[in-house]
């Protein structure tokens, strides 16, 4: 018995070591629980929810087959028109190469550094000035159109910083409406308040204008009235941050609070328009930094003729290509969802040295290529952890079985190393190392994705571009805080994501109390 104990436990140890990179980060936010000096999906808790992940099997499929049989299930093509596909049940090793950068901040901030300067290496004053110009120049339009307003004084820079602090202030205290810190209501902020008046912050909230003019060489249409800051934002990030090996592509979580939903009258969601864009992000798995923003708009004109696809494997993929242009030749890898993993795709980056593991989903992924025999159900009873894999060439497709059949594709692991998922209350699954691999990454991106919800900023504007700017402002501050705790600054005063962003605040408002709440 207490070999069995000391079996277990040593296969619990290897497979978190495996993912010891992903412990740096599981506290990022620095309000984690009793878990979170572990790997998240490798949870020792007996209330341990990583089941969950199971149970939202995109196919919802009842049956896998174990690896290494030669027949396939009934209905699907044989085992020799499976290889005139080039695909076979014959499994080789395969090594991916070394990674080709060193990964983690490029620069090193010094102690002393406040959350402005996190903040400000993204958005420095410069940046700030130009909105301060742009804003300037759309009210005199404006008045010069529709006549003189009177309140109206063109504003400073210090009067920009603080009203980007009252509006990045929502994300804290998770008032609906920025106008509620002047009310006499629940979220009301008398320290605040008393530096700008409403009626000012209200003026600046009219004019406000990042691109004041369309230029005349066109561009991106859709959003050219934010399209410089994007484009700025996102030198920034690559100037500030090298990722690790492993990144995610995928959507991050950007829908209403759920808890405004659950109390909001009918009258209040029908006001509410949907979002016109989408918004993808390439993610260090490692860290949670995001390092790569790419917006899509779902209605008119947009750039690399996205916009005439309505196919949505085919515009997933080019929204993949378009977030990975800058790693060819880097041996990155990348994890992805069912709409994004293709066979073509994951050929062609393979080519420019970027590695791919994904989850195959027959409803969502463009199964082009692939062999039927892995993409049909049997009614066959299975066990949790069995398993079958063909391989062509350096990809393999694989069918792994746990309360569902779930199907992946890789070139990134190779098809002859197993791995493990531990569980308190199922005890050791087997699987394939690259479903382990899967699994151990995405669990972190989910739970960066529970914890940033937390986080965003809940001013609602009508016009999808302020919503795209508010919107790529929270992702800023997150990766300004992700910075912070690899910092010696962190070590000075360890600030929870809450804390940094009071501090921020009231630093943007430049108030000489900037200690954050308690």
């Amino acid at each position: 018995m207490a070999e069995c104990g000391r079996k277990g436990l040593s296969l619990l140890e290897e497979a978190r070591s495996r993912y010891e990179s992903l412990q740096i980060s599981d506290d990022v936010f620095g309000e984690s629980g009793d878990d979170s000096s572990e790997n998240p999906f490798y949870s020792t808790s007996g209330d341990s929810n990583s089941d969950n992940y199971t149970e939202t099997n995109p196919d919802d499929a009842r049956a896998g087959e174990t690896r290494g049989q030669s027949c396939g299930p009934p209905g699907s093509v044989s085992n020799g028109q499976a290889q005139e596909e080039g695909w076979s049940d014959s499994l080789q090793d395969l090594s991916v190469p070394h990674y080709q950068d060193t990964h983690g901040p490029t620069q090193r901030i010094p102690a002393t550094a406040t959350a402005m300067d996190f903040f400000q290496l993204f958005v420095p004053d410069n940046v700030i000035q130009n909105m301060v110009t742009q804003t300037n120049m759309y009210a005199k339009k404006y008045q010069e159109r529709f006549g003189s307003d009177e309140g109206w004084t063109n504003v400073t820079l210090t009067e920009m910083k603080a009203f980007l602090g009252y509006v990045t202030s929502t994300s804290v205290n998770r008032c609906e409406s920025v106008l509620s810190i002047w009310s006499s209501g629940f979220f009301s902020n008398r320290s605040i308040a008393l530096k700008m008046s409403q009626a000012r912050f209200e003026k600046i909230l009219k004019y406000f204008h990042i691109v004041a003019f369309r230029s005349s060489q066109g561009g991106s249409q859709g959003l050219y009235k934010i399209q410089p800051f994007l484009d700025s934002l996102q030198q920034s990030f690559t100037s500030s941050f090298r990722p690790s090996q492993t990144q995610v592509l995928h959507e991050p979580l950007i829908d209403e609070d759920p808890v405004f939903i659950t109390t909001c009258t009918e009258r209040e969601l029908r006001k509410r328009k949907k979002r016109k864009f989408s918004l993808w992000v390439r993610q260090c798995s490692s860290t949670g930094f995001i390092c790569q923003i790419y917006v899509h708009l779902k209605e008119g004109p947009g750039p690399d003729g996205l916009d005439t696809l309505k196919n949505k494997p085919q515009l997933h993929s080019l929204v993949a290509k378009q977030l990975c242009q800058n790693l060819a030749g880097r041996n990155a890898i990348i994890f992805t969802g069912p709409s994004i993993t293709s066979l073509n795709l994951f050929q062609e980056f393979e080519k420019q040295g970027i590695y791919c593991c994904g989850l195959l989903s027959t409803r969502k992924s463009d199964c082009t290529g692939l062999p039927q025999s892995m993409l049909i159900n049997t009614e066959s009873p299975q066990q949790r952890g069995q398993s079958h894999i063909k391989m062509r060439g350096n990809l393999s497709i694989i069918n792994w079985y746990n309360k569902g059949n779930f199907r992946f594709l890789t070139n990134a692991y190779p098809p002859t190393k197993e791995g493990v998922i531990i569980k308190r209350k199922s005890g050791e699954i087997p699987c394939p190392l690259a479903v382990e691999a899967f699994a151990a990454h995405l669990s972190y991106i989910c739970k960066y994705d529970d914890k940033y919800s937390k986080y965003f900023i809940f001013h609602k504007p009508n016009k999808t571009w302020q919503q795209v700017f508010w919107l790529t402002i929270s992702i800023t501050i997150n990766n300004a805080y992700i910075l912070y705790k690899m910092s010696d600054a962190y070590h000075v005063k360890r600030y929870s994501r809450a804390q940094f962003g009071e501090r921020l605040v009231k630093e943007l408002l430049e108030m000489d109390d900037c200690s954050p709440t308690q």
